[in-house]
């Protein structure tokens, strides 16, 4: 779990719903962190869509279809047998997607580290280090688009 990112978005009341779009945003960043460790073509499509809503070129309904669709995609995905916890970085990051998708945006990086640090093999993910680079990765991204949006406003 990461604390100093939680304590950001509480401190920018991330979870209002006048923060929708920055949700959205920072949620699109984490997911697109492990869109190559996407095995549904159909999820790197539905990511696509976040980023046009994202951008202002499609609308709620589409954004909808889309979370419900890649919400589906994530629970029936077929999982791993693989013992090294590669294939659980590709459910991960499909989870990813779907929560970016549904505007869980914490959700969304927490999914996201669990897939950048399940692609290191699946004994990292035991190793509370291992999540420290995506981490900080996600606080300074939250920071730049908190700036970036309360600069525009």
């Amino acid at each position: 779990m990461n604390f100093e990112l939680q304590k950001l978005a509480a401190a920018h009341s991330l979870a209002d719903e006048s923060h929708r779009t920055l949700r959205l945003a920072f949620g699109l960043a984490c997911a697109n962190r492990v869109r190559h460790l996407l095995e549904d073509p159909r999820a790197v499509e539905l990511l696509d869509v976040l980023q046009t809503y994202v951008d202002g070129r499609t609308d709620d309904a589409a954004l909808q279809i889309a979370s419900t669709e890649a919400s589906r995609i994530a629970n029936h995905h077929r999982g791993s047998k693989s013992i090294d916890g590669t294939g659980h970085s590709a459910v991960s990051a499909t989870y990813a997607v779907a929560a970016a998708l549904a505007g869980k945006a914490l959700d969304a990086a927490e999914y996201a580290a669990y897939s950048t640090v399940y692609g290191y093999g699946g004994y990292a993910v035991n190793d509370p280090d291992s999540f420290a680079p995506e981490y900080a990765w996600q606080v300074a991204t939250l920071e730049s688009l908190t700036s970036t949006q309360l600069a525009a406003h």
